[in-house]
């Protein structure tokens, strides 16, 4: 199987839009589609970005601007910027919309990958940011990989000891696909480590890396490949959109620069 492995979308819609045409077709260049949380938050468009998810074959985690929306979480512990986003975002999704976000799981496991929003130990919220992290995570999931979303940065952390131990792999987006194509990317053979992997895919709706670029990657369970991907997307038409909803100076500056 063939997999578009996306997270984080956060109700860009431009930007999730691009990163589907860019994708490719479905049931020619991928076979199903696994999201793994933040469809909502920060963003213009969460009615819109959950509606086009809703018409893809696809398996989706609740995230925690997700679970905001939804009342689930105490935003008090959210910046002032993002509390403004949950209410406004929470003010604007339908019921129906509010309903699908509700059925949402937290951490599933498929074929030989875990998925989760923040990490195994605490689905929703913990953030993998470094090797320590990471090697924490190792024994809360059984499976040789672990799919994570969350902190918006593309990476790989690898076992590299017996005491469990891990180390980061960063991509290189270093391979254009066509002569004045910006896409880049870079495949990862994944049984070449030898090794159990914690994967980031990054963000498409909001890159904290310091690259704007909408950032997902592509699954081959069959070849064992990982590809991350970056495309550029229209970044000014969503500012646009989220200066009219009157979203944070501070959420709309951000995309421009990706942190």
């Amino acid at each position: 199987m063939r997999y578009l492995i996306i997270s984080d979308i956060h109700a860009n819609l431009t930007a999730f839009e691009t990163v589907l045409a860019d994708a490719g077709q479905l049931g020619v260049d991928y076979d199903f589609v696994w999201c793994l949380g933040d469809v909502v938050g920060y963003g213009p468009d969460p009615n819109e970005c959950v509606e086009l998810l809703r018409t893809l074959p696809h398996l989706c985690l609740a995230g925690n601007h997700d679970w905001a929306a939804l009342g689930r979480l105490d935003i008090r512990t959210f910046n002032a910027d993002a509390r403004k986003a949950v209410d406004w975002t929470r003010k604007t999704l339908t019921e129906e919309n509010l309903g699908y976000l509700e059925a949402l799981p937290i951490t599933f496991v498929l074929e030989d990958f875990t998925l989760a929003h923040g990490s195994p130990r605490e689905p929703v919220w913990e953030y993998i940011l470094d090797p320590l992290i990471a090697s924490l995570n190792f024994p809360h999931f059984q499976t040789d990989f672990c799919l994570v979303g969350h902190t918006h940065t593309p990476i790989i952390f690898r076992v590299i000891n017996d005491k469990g131990e891990s180390e980061p792999v960063t991509p290189n987006y270093n391979e254009r696909t066509a002569i004045g194509n910006e896409r880049h990317r870079e495949i990862v053979q994944l049984k070449e480590a030898d090794t159990r992997q914690i994967i980031n895919p990054g963000s498409i709706g909001q890159p904290r890396d310091s690259d704007p670029r909408a950032a997902y990657a592509m699954l081959d369970t069959e070849l064992l490949t990982w590809e991350f991907r970056r495309i550029p997307y229209d970044i000014d038409a969503v500012q646009d959109r989220m200066r009219q909803a009157d979203l944070p100076d501070r959420l709309v500056t951000r995309l421009s620069h990706g942190w």
